[in-house]
């Protein structure tokens, strides 16, 4: 997705303007009019927090229709009648274009337990969690009210917004959602970091298949090249790291057992801040190894 700049929205003439912001939130294109006549904004956070004002300050059937726009998440039929591009996108984000008959299951009934009993569709940040802490999600807030659900639901329309707001538009002020996943591992059989071992992330689930999130190599200093998940939130869930280090010490000539006492180390963790910086670094030894959350 092309990015536009912030200088560029404020000059535009206003149908441009709500144009270019019309999807930032679900087919409500009013409030994209409000927003043009607050111009010029002096950084995308002022720009969300006037989004925010907006839908703020709406009567209630107004809210309440913007709620409705949205789409029930994981639903069969309303993906193939058409989301919108950034519905499609998110939903996909979190895996639930790829979903088991357990979850899918799953996802139906909590939908049609939430709209009963609300008259509403159930909105949640979908990029900033995984399907089963939707799932948990889904079950802790159909036991609200309708008043904490309407408010609940705009927060989460914020947390929508937000996130589209970075991808859309460049500015010098940043929006706060982003998290950071990193690694890196510290061979103490020596003293050094560890170049060169093989680690892989996997995305735990309770209903359906686990899945790999990320694949990469531990460079000279220990690290990846790149966070395991950045310039993004973390989804909220359960996750495996898995570090090959049978193969490391092997390629080093390192006196070992066959079988080696340790081939493939799983760490298992959970992430609960999607903006949150998470460091899951690995101090290993041929026969030991342990972890901890660093920063």
């Amino acid at each position: 997705m092309a990015q536009i700049s912030l200088a560029a929205l404020n000059a535009a003439d206003r149908a441009d303007f709500v144009a270019a912001l019309s999807n930032v939130v679900e087919y409500s294109p009013w409030i994209a009019e409000k927003l043009a006549e607050q111009r010029p904004f002096a950084g995308i956070n002022q720009l969300h927090a006037a989004l925010m004002a907006a839908i703020q300050g709406a009567d209630p059937d107004v809210q309440l229709a913007l709620i409705r726009a949205h789409p029930d998440l994981a639903n069969k039929t309303q993906r193939a009648a058409g989301l919108t591009a950034e519905s499609t996108g998110e939903q996909n984000s979190a895996g639930l274009d790829r979903l088991s008959d357990a979850e899918y299951v799953a996802f139906e009934r909590i939908n049609t337990a939430y709209r009963d009993k609300f008259g509403f569709p159930y909105i949640v940040c979908v990029r900033r969690h995984t399907r089963d802490s939707i799932l948990r999600d889904f079950e802790t807030r159909v036991r609200n009210i309708a008043k904490t659900e309407t408010r609940r639901a705009t927060e989460e329309i914020g947390r929508i917004s937000a996130l589209r707001l970075d991808q859309l538009v460049a500015a010098d002020d940043r929006l706060k959602v982003h998290g950071r996943l990193s690694t890196h591992v510290l061979d103490n059989h020596i003293g050094k970091p560890a170049p060169g071992i093989a680690v892989e992330l996997v995305e735990l689930a309770h209903l359906g298949e686990s899945r790999v999130i990320a694949r990469a190599v531990t460079n000279a200093d220990g690290r990846t090249d790149q966070p395991l998940i950045g310039g993004r939130p973390l989804p909220i869930g359960r996750y495996e790291l898995k570090f090959s280090v049978g193969k490391y010490y092997a390629e080093r000539g390192v006196a070992m057992s066959d079988p080696p006492f340790l081939d493939e180390i799983p760490l298992h963790f959970a992430i609960s801040e999607p903006e949150g910086h998470y460091h899951v670094p690995l101090l290993v030894t041929p026969w030991s190894y342990s972890t901890y959350r660093g920063s």
